[in-house]
């Protein structure tokens, strides 16, 4: 657990008590109702941006924004921030540019958008890259995200974005992230048909909780990447119809701070199929000098299961009480990836046969696409939408399923960022059902894609 301090930056985080700098005061986070602090009154935003959206406004950006060091960009519940962009050239894919903090904070009833026109939020959009991105820098404040739409991000990289994450023309992610002193929130948010990875997070305390990532990445690119210097807990997420990785989780990217991630009931279905490098992808790749712990997620017709590489920190991982299914031979034989060395443990349940021991999920048909009759890659094409979207799905347990009472909750989640209120993170401990939908309702609360959304 790290002792975490913060400097407030914005008059509507003071009275919360946090900010972006991490130097003077404890945090003390407030659940009070935060009013606006320099609303923005224009619709266009150009430049440096700093201040309030406004709850049931749109706001519009065709070109980079930036957030500079020390000023905060707030979004109240049912803001939508607009990106005007067509995904071709760096020019035309604008990013906002992370040098300060950034803080969404939607609702339940009202959530907050990032994404494009709505003639342009459909299935033709996916995997363009219509704009660049949230991309922040290496001294940026904290990122806090709950109950925001992420969508449609990806474009081509150029000279904004950061050379230490991407090479000129590069795919941008939906957020980039390089703080190894900060802290990034993401809660019960969706991000939606990215070209590349749906987030990468290369340093910084991490809590991404409860959140729907749907049809991430083209020919390759992961739902969320963690890289060196990410220290913190991944639980309750949705990954649907990932290119490669559900979670890819490495020590690579140089930085004082070993990766070290609790990565625990997550649901994983018909991810990897999309990625072109032989071997690779699936649902779970820990890799390169990380360590952490692996418990009670549920992977389904992945094309490949967990992955622990040689080179991870091996004999810092600790893993079980995973729930494999597959509906084709071939997707059994990699239930631990035939390159790693990870192994069955004693408390995962598997599909001994194709087909056997369905997840009865309460709404949700694992076998409405039969792998056997595809070999990997598949093009996107080749993927109906409703294998890579949350299609009006319901994936709780029910209790006739065999991974019900299945998980473990023998330890705690590390929770090194800030708790509580409106601005801290929810964590929620591991769950004794497995995966992100437990049958108590405590994990994640979406039923519907990101598309499917429009308050």
């Amino acid at each position: 657990m790290y002792t975490k301090f913060f400097k407030v930056g914005l008059a509507a985080a003071v009275l919360a008590g946090l900010g972006a700098c991490h130097k003077e005061e404890k945090v003390n986070v407030s659940p009070a109702q935060v009013s606006a602090s320099h609303p923005i009154t224009s619709d266009s935003l150009t430049g440096s941006v700093s201040g309030t959206l406004l709850s049931g406004k749109t706001y519009y950006f065709s070109s980079d924004i930036t957030i500079n060091q020390g000023d905060t960009l707030f979004m109240q519940p049912g803001s939508r921030l607009i990106a005007i962009g067509d995904g071709k050239t760096t020019a035309t894919s604008p990013q906002i540019t992370c040098n300060g903090s950034l803080i969404s904070i939607g609702s339940a009833d009202s959530n907050n958008y990032i994404t494009v026109p709505d003639n342009l939020r459909d299935a033709a959009s996916i995997g363009k890259g219509l704009w660049g991105g949230i991309q922040c820098g290496e001294t940026s404040g904290d990122v806090i995200i709950k109950w925001t739409h992420i969508e449609f991000a990806g474009g081509p990289a150029g000279p904004a974005a950061d050379p230490n994450v991407f090479a000129p023309g590069d795919p941008r992610n939906s957020l980039s992230y390089t703080n190894i002193d900060g802290n990034v929130i993401v809660e019960d948010s969706w991000i939606f048909g990215t070209s590349d990875d749906g987030m990468r997070l290369l340093h910084g305390h991490v809590s991404v909780m409860r959140n729907t990532f749907e049809d991430c990445g083209t020919t390759g690119g992961e739902g969320l990447n963690l890289k060196n210097g990410c220290v913190g807990d991944v639980a309750y997420n949705l990954i649907i119809g990932a290119a490669t990785n559900a979670f890819k989780v490495s020590n690579s990217g140089g930085g004082p701070i070993e990766n070290k991630t609790y990565l625990y009931n997550n649901t994983m279905v018909n991810c990897g199929f999309r990625q072109l490098k032989a071997g690779r992808g699936g649902s779970i790749d820990y890799e390169k000098g990380c360590q952490g712990k692996i418990y009670n997620n549920v992977i389904v017709n992945c094309r490949f299961g967990m992955r622990i590489t040689p080179d991870a920190d091996v004999k810092n991982i600790t893993y079980n009480n995973q729930f494999f299914y597959g509906n084709a031979q071939y997707l059994l034989n990699q239930f631990y990836s035939v390159d790693g060395v990870g192994v069955k443990q004693g408390a995962d349940i598997m599909s001994a046969t194709p087909k056997d021991n369905n997840p009865r999920f309460k709404i949700y048909d694992v076998d409405q696409f039969d792998y056997n009759t595809v070999a990997p890659p598949l093009a996107a094409s080749a993927m109906p939408m409703t294998i890579v979207t949350d299609a009006g799905y319901d994936l709780t347990l029910l209790q006739s399923s065999p991974a019900y009472h299945k998980g473990v909750t023998n330890f705690q989640a590390l929770r090194t960022v800030p708790q509580g209120g409106s601005f801290g993170a929810n964590t929620v401990d591991p769950n004794v059902d497995m995966g992100a939908f437990p049958t108590d309702g405590s994990g994640n609360k979406h039923f519907t894609s990101s598309l499917s959304s429009t308050n």
